[in-house]
């Protein structure tokens, strides 16, 4: 791949925004641009490299190979500039409270490794983690209560603005030893046990949504388990009571130790989007710092 002795860097940064995103619709809104607006900026970087730096598909793009070796290049610059401007905002003052909140599955499994990762970084006072559902955690941002927070599964919502961050896939889980091991298809699949979440959580919108979506209606039925958070339905799921629905973040260790199995439900595929969410005062000190870091510095998933 030849590239020209300069880059024009709003270019390189709508590239690394859609390969990050996987969808160019996801990125012109991160990037506050129109869709034409993001597809002209890559045509015209591809049309520099003198190659594609992406592939088209029905769900949205995928990198080429020239596209993976630009990336890497494109994610290197970006956190150099987002380090810059952090250094440059904060320098000689002292760190203060990181006051946030998130929804359980991302204050479970997300929010640590970034708290760790930004620790190491920047020395700040101390961090308030205020967890709730989703629909709790957009009414404490429009009251004012946190500047800042993550939810799951929305693209929009009312008197808030939300900026995508990381990609999920919900899967259906079993136990590898106990019930439900005949398990292959989604009819058999609903007509099982089925351990939900409250009303107002982000895990089951989005999983009645995906039920929708294939044709059914299914909803909480006699037999059915209602519970709070994340860590509940995995231990009901873990004790046979029911086939659960999670993120693949909160179950990487209980795949890797053999407890849990994902089914494959080929029919039911559910994905959805880990959101920062902001209300209309934006950000400033530590809170604005560390939303800067963390989008230079996105966790990735072991599949």
């Amino acid at each position: 791949m030849t590239l020209p002795s300069a880059l024009d860097p709003r270019r390189l940064e709508t590239f690394r925004v859609v390969a990050d995103m996987g969808q160019v619709s996801a990125a012109s809104r991160l990037l506050n641009l129109s869709q034409p607006a993001v597809t002209a900026q890559i045509r015209l970087l591809e049309a520099e490299a003198g190659q594609p730096l992406f592939t088209r598909h029905a769900g949205g793009v995928r990198l080429t190979e020239a596209g993976l070796r630009l990336l890497d290049y494109a994610r290197r610059i970006h956190a150099l500039l987002e380090e810059a401007v952090a250094a440059a905002a904060l320098a000689g003052t002292p760190g203060g409270q990181l006051h946030l909140a998130a929804s359980t599955t991302t204050a479970g499994h997300v929010l640590p490794g970034l708290f760790q990762g930004y620790g190491a970084h920047r020395r700040c006072g101390s961090v308030r983690l205020e967890v709730g559902n989703t629909e709790e955690v957009l009414a404490w941002v429009r009251e004012g209560r946190v500047g800042l927070g993550m939810v799951e599964g929305l693209t929009r919502a009312p008197g808030v603005s939300l900026e995508p961050f990381l990609r999920d896939e919900l899967v259906a889980v079993r136990p590898v030893h106990g019930p439900f091991a005949e398990i292959r298809s989604l009819r058999a699949l609903v007509a099982a046990p089925l351990l939900w979440r409250e009303e107002g959580s982000g895990t089951r919108t989005v999983v009645e949504r995906a039920f929708a979506k294939a044709g059914l209606r299914v909803r909480p039925r006699d037999g059915d388990l209602i519970l709070g958070d994340t860590e509940a339905i995995k231990t009901s799921v873990l004790a046979g009571l029911g086939i659960g629905f999670l993120s693949r973040w909160s179950i990487q260790s209980e795949l890797r130790h053999g407890e849990l199995e994902v089914i494959p439900v080929p029919d039911l595929a559910i994905h959805r989007t880990f959101s920062w969410v902001q209300g209309g005062g934006g950000l400033a000190g530590e809170a604005q710092a560390f939303l800067r870091w963390a989008r230079s510095h996105p966790p990735s998933l072991a599949y």
